[in-house]
C-alpha cells in the first residue's frame, strides 16, 4: 500500500477519514497530520479496538478509496 498518497492529499482525505471514524476530532486529525501509525493509535484509542484488527480497518478503508 502506498500510504504516501494520503499523506501528500491529507487535507482532503480527512473528510473521507472521519465519516470512516466519527469518534475522531479535527484536533486529533490535525495532529495525526497523515501519518498511519498516528491514525491507528488514535483509532484504537477513541474505539477500544485492537491494533491487529485497526491495521485491517484501514488497510480495507484505503483498498475502497478511488484514488485519481
Amino acid at each position: 500500500m502506498d500510504w504516501n498518497r494520503v499523506e501528500g492529499n491529507w487535507k482532503q482525505v480527512k473528510g473521507k477519514i472521519k465519516e470512516q471514524w466519527g469518534r475522531l476530532t479535527d484536533d486529533d486529525l490535525d495532529e495525526i497530520a497523515g501519518k498511519r501509525e498516528q491514525l491507528e493509535g488514535k483509532i484504537q484509542e477513541r474505539y477500544g479496538i485492537e491494533k491487529d484488527l485497526v491495521r485491517r480497518d484501514i488497510d480495507d478503508w484505503y483498498g475502497r478509496q478511488r484514488w485519481n
